[in-house]
């Protein structure tokens, strides 16, 4: 029996939500971090922008291997598998 569920979208929720604070963006091949600072139909920008190799616990305040790759970091929203809040 087919169960029917009432969509209903939300305005400013998801990466919206989180414009102007840093987040953490894991990909379908990287994890990346950075303060977000832009989301259109294709893409995020973020603000220093780089890729995190190793997390390490995530109850610290940075990551254990964060390199830096730009000051402006472009995401496609397609290679987005989840996000958050992300670190200092």
């Amino acid at each position: 029996m087919k169960k029917l569920v009432k969509v209903e979208e939300i305005a400013g929720e998801g990466l919206l939500a989180l414009l102007g604070e840093n987040v953490l963006i894991f990909g379908v091949n990287y994890i990346y971090a950075g303060k977000l600072v832009g989301v259109n139909d294709t893409c995020i920008l973020l603000e220093n922008g780089g890729i995190v190799y190793e997390t390490g616990d995530f109850n610290n305040k940075s990551y254990k291997d964060f390199q830096k790759v730009s000051d402006q970091l472009y995401v496609q929203l397609g290679a987005i598998e989840a996000f958050s809040r992300g670190k200092e």
